[in-house]
């Protein structure tokens, strides 16, 4: 008997309800570390202690998750609360696992805003922003090895970061596109026995009346700008295969060219508050969504904003577990829908590379301009704006993480405390 087959003969049974609630609201409040983090915290809790579910199990949720829409930690916490006590539990377990999280986040924007011409926090978002570059650098590496098996996988990563960094095709065109290739090379056929339609509609139909009933009442008050907010993170609910880094590219071109809500610098500054804090890292878009919010009619308008974005994306996260929790195994047996997601997650890998690259502009440089040859446009930093405090910090951060496997949050303070002290006593930034 293998030591996985003798640990899952001891689970036990499942827990009270209100034993569930109080392990996931801990691990809302302890989620630091980004998914790989989240993901190891869960494991040990869930699998290790309390063994409230198997190895095998655990795993096949997580390969689930990865393959849909959204944050896969939190919408793997959502599929072991509905393992354990149904929807209740799933809904249950998915919002402890954000809340606390959103709280913070929403908090920390308030300050960001109030607080922001201060000396010591324009030196703490300046060591953050160098940070997260190496942050992302990680995440770039830990998902191409993950994602990048073939030649194939290859050149769809590169066609990707091509598509976005030089031809500004949209960001779903890509992933829809990568989504249709893997689909047709895929070899076999559908397997029979799909999910039946008549089962799955009161599902669809209670989250899908969740997910726009703001729009109600944004259509009532008559606000263009909370109209935008809903549309625009709704759309990103459906297309954020990948997770955050792989959305986060697209979120803050249009956010910050189209729509104008925030900087480049902003837009790194919220990646940076997000990393600081507990739960899933795309709650970064309730930092866009408050932002927008508050150059629309101060900080109340402003947390309506965050409110809203978060609404609209994790109520899909929801609808995603719940219509596709009963029939996982037939979804993972179907050959063709498993290359389709499987070339999506390889896509990603550029996505994530533009992000990085556009990340990397903006913190190293002053100033970034923008080069257009007609069909290809692409990003240009003015080379005397320069930082080499940034690349400094930049470059401590990637070896604390990807050389002492320092945690995030050790990361992150070290290099926020560097920059306050170099704002304090060295020459400014």
């Amino acid at each position: 008997m293998t030591a996985a087959t003798v640990q899952d003969a001891q689970v036990g049974k499942a827990p009270s309800f209100a034993d569930l609630l109080k392990t996931f609201l801990r691990i809302g409040l302890l989620s630091f570390g980004g998914p790989a983090g989240q993901i190891a915290l869960m494991h040990k809790t869930l699998v290790d202690d309390k063994k409230w579910v198997d190895e095998a199990t655990f795993l096949h949720a997580l390969n689930f998750c990865m393959l849909l829409p959204g944050p896969e930690a939190m919408q793997l916490a959502t599929y072991v609360g509905w393992k354990l006590h149904g929807v209740k539990g799933g809904v249950a377990s998915g919002l402890l696992f954000v809340l606390p999280g959103l709280a913070v986040v929403l908090g920390l924007s308030v300050l960001y805003v109030s607080f922001l011409d201060t000396s010591w926090l324009a030196g703490v978002f300046f060591g953050l922003k160098a940070a997260v570059l190496a942050i992302v650098l990680e995440a770039l590496i830990r998902i191409a090895k993950r994602a990048l098996k073939d030649p194939f996988a290859w050149a769809l990563a590169a066609t990707a970061f091509a598509a976005l960094f030089a031809l500004a095709i949209p960001f779903p065109l890509v992933v829809i596109g990568a989504g249709i290739l893997g689909f047709i090379r895929a070899r076999g056929t559908a397997t029979a026995g799909e999910p039946v339609v008549v089962k799955s509609l009161s599902t669809l139909l209670i989250w899908g009346a969740l997910w726009i009933a703001p729009f109600v009442a944004i259509l009532a008050v008559g606000s263009p700008t909370f109209l935008d907010i809903g549309v625009f993170f709704s759309k990103m609910a459906v297309v954020t295969f990948g997770g955050a880094y792989a959305v986060l590219s697209y979120v803050a071109e249009q956010a910050v060219e189209v729509y104008g809500w925030l900087s480049p610098g902003e837009m790194i500054d919220g990646l940076a508050l997000a990393e600081t804090t507990p739960g899933p890292l795309i709650l970064v878009l309730s930092f866009v969504g408050f932002l927008a919010g508050f150059r629309e009619g101060g900080v109340a308008s402003g947390l309506a904003g965050g409110l809203l974005t978060a609404w609209v994306t994790f109520v899909p996260c929801f609808l995603w577990i719940f219509l596709g929790a009963p029939y996982l195994d037939r979804i993972r047996a179907n050959p063709r829908l498993a290359g389709a997601l499987a070339a999506i997650t390889a896509a990603v890998v550029g996505v994530i590379l533009n992000l990085t690259v556009w990340f990397g502009l903006h913190v190293l440089f002053g100033k970034v301009g923008e080069i257009d040859l007609g069909l290809i446009r692409f990003a240009a930093p003015e080379v005397a704006s320069f930082s080499p405090q940034a690349l400094g910090l930049s470059v401590l951060a990637a070896v604390m993480l990807l050389r002492l496997k320092a945690g995030v949050p050790l990361t992150l303070t070290l290099s926020a405390v560097l920059a306050v002290g170099w704002g304090q006593w060295g020459n400014g930034f």
